[in-house]
């Protein structure tokens, strides 16, 4: 019993010691591996024109965000009544539509009548090969009111995606991005 009488204090005071500390794993991983190769940057909002269309949006126009006082967007012909949907569109972008969900940005729609195109240079009359090149992983679905090939193609998840009508013709005849489910809705706001 004595002898455990004795041992007692020395395994406490190796309790109580501080200890080597070990690197972290970030230490340790950054000390045996090479530097990462660096990652392509996400353009800056400032850095794409007004005629880019991005998963943000498209010039002052923002997904998830209301139209801004002043903008040259605005509701143009019928709406359906008894909705908080509508359409808008501006004299600017000649081509382009946006909807709106109670007041909210929810999907912008650029035609083949727009010059618009993607940061990639995919716009509307592009072939369905070059957007699949592209933009590879994309989910294809069958055309409500096309025969094949006419089809959608829609970039999967459920924040702010691209949607593409592909034509008969196999090219590309609406670009859509915004957030599900107005993302896409076959019928706009109907």
């Amino acid at each position: 019993m004595k002898h455990y009488a004795l041992l007692l204090p020395l395994v406490l005071l190796a309790a109580c010691a501080p200890e080597a500390e070990e690197p972290a794993a970030d230490d340790a991983a950054v000390a045996t591996t090479e530097p990462a190769a660096p990652q392509p940057a996400a353009p800056e909002p400032g850095a794409v024109d007004s005629d880019t269309l991005t998963l943000g949006g498209l010039g002052e126009l923002r997904i998830g965000e209301p139209i801004p006082a002043g903008s040259s967007f605005a509701s143009r012909g019928a709406q359906i009544p008894g909705t908080t949907c509508r359409t808008v569109s501006s004299p600017d972008y000649p081509g382009v539509h946006a909807m709106t969900v109670d007041g909210e940005v929810r999907r912008i729609t650029v035609s083949d009548e727009s010059e618009v195109a993607l940061v990639e240079g995919i716009g509307a009359d592009a072939s369905e090969a070059q957007v699949r090149a592209a933009f590879p992983g994309f989910e294809e679905s069958p055309h409500k009111y096309l025969a094949a090939p006419g089809k959608y193609l829609t970039q999967p998840g459920r924040d702010a995606r691209l949607h593409f009508e592909i034509d008969t013709d196999e090219t590309v005849s609406l670009i859509h991005v915004g957030a599900q489910p107005e993302l896409t809705w076959v019928e706009g706001c109907a």
